[in-house]
């Protein structure tokens, strides 16, 4: 089942999704013998397919974090690959929206930190210059990103696939890893398959790219730091009903919530031109993918606001995704950790934890800066 084809490799990856994969497809153009292993039976079973597969701008985060850095630098890779992969994607655009006049202010502070981010396109409009774009869209004023976008994030990740195995790379689904030993020339990996059989197997370098779970994966190589500890922060969205779905032509953000724990309850396009609203922000124990029905009504509240066409009987459950966040209830900003951890005393391990939002849009650049610590 498992073509290792030795007991020791070069590199390997632990999780396949849109970070793992990308990072993958970057070094196998210079590297050799890459093994991914994914616990799940395909590519992107968690965060990375059940977001709103949005290509962010960049605006939100803070100067010089590594969130900002990699969102606007990824973009454009993104973009590129995109372009010429024939991956599907959209430049629709985004507004963010200010539905009362005291809102203003925090559509200029957004704006100010879009420029410390090196994004110079975005444009103020006015209630009457809103309006004639979007008809359906009700507020007092709006921040106008062009270059934000939506993606087939499943096509994304299966060229990004299909391009490390033509390399001669290697993926293998249902494997678990269950225990990592460092040892003198890399680790010892043992991984159990579907049957419940174990194997083992040395590598040299070692990639923590396992979303949810990169915190458990990073102590069981070695590393158990409270500043990795994740929360598992749930959102939930609601599809709107066909008739109502070309009512908007972009994107439509409310400003983020407070302390930025998400973006706000939004509305969404998609490649086939469907359109959902969410995803609200709830910390949960565990992992959980279901999508509670009682809370079609404060969905609808939430973005009537703004989208005052939408009205409960248009909502239906679509799906939940659970974010990898290093950041608690209503703790301040967390950035993600991507980091060689040789000064913690492990050389060869490099760990990506708490790759959450814009993580997607990260992907390429965060496989860069992998590239560069490999």
């Amino acid at each position: 089942m498992y073509n290792i084809g030795m007991d020791k490799v070069n590199v390997t990856i632990i999780g396949a999704g849109a970070v793992g994969l990308a990072a993958a497809f970057e070094l196998s153009g210079s590297e050799k013998d890459i093994f991914v292993i994914e616990k799940n039976d395909s590519f992107g079973r968690e965060t990375s397919s059940r977001n709103s597969e949005v290509i962010h701008a960049g605006m939100y985060y803070p100067q010089h974090s590594l969130k900002a850095k990699t969102c606007v630098m990824g973009r454009e890779l993104l973009y590129d690959f995109c372009t010429k992969n024939n991956v599907p994607f959209k430049k629709i655009g985004k507004l963010i929206v200010a539905t009362d006049k005291d809102e203003i202010a925090g559509l200029e502070k957004i704006s100010t930190d879009a420029i410390a981010n090196g994004i110079a396109d975005l444009k103020f409009l006015s209630r009457a210059e809103l309006k004639k774009i979007e008809p359906n869209v009700t507020a007092e004023a709006a921040l106008y990103s062009p270059s934000t976008g939506i993606i087939d994030s499943h096509s994304f990740m299966k060229q990004l696939a299909a391009i490390f195995r033509n390399r001669g790379g290697q993926i293998s689904y249902n494997a678990e890893v269950v225990g990592i030993n460092k040892m003198k020339e890399g680790f010892e990996i043992t991984v159990r398959d579907a049957s419940g059989e174990n194997f083992k197997f040395l590598t040299r370098i070692l990639i923590n790219s396992a979303g949810l779970w990169s915190d458990k994966i990073s102590s069981m190589a070695g590393i158990d730091k409270d500043e990795y500890k994740l929360k598992y922060c749930k959102g939930s969205y609601f599809r709107v009903a066909e008739k109502k779905a070309n009512f908007i032509q972009r994107l439509i953000y409310p400003l983020p919530e407070k302390y930025r724990t998400g973006l706000g309850i939004h509305a969404t396009l998609n490649m086939a031109g469907g359109m959902r609203i969410g995803p609200d922000t709830e910390y949960v124990n565990e992992p959980d993918y279901g999508v509670n029905e009682a809370k079609k009504t404060i969905f609808c509240n939430s973005v009537k606001k703004f989208l005052p066409f939408i009205e409960i009987a248009d909502l239906s459950p679509d799906t939940a995704g659970v974010r990898p966040k290093l950041q608690g209830p209503g703790e301040g900003f967390r950035d993600f950790i991507i980091r060689n951890e040789t000064a913690n005393g492990i050389p060869g391990l490099i760990n990506l934890i708490g790759i959450e939002s814009p993580g997607l849009t990260a992907s390429m650049a965060i496989a860069k800066m992998v590239k560069e610590l490999v």
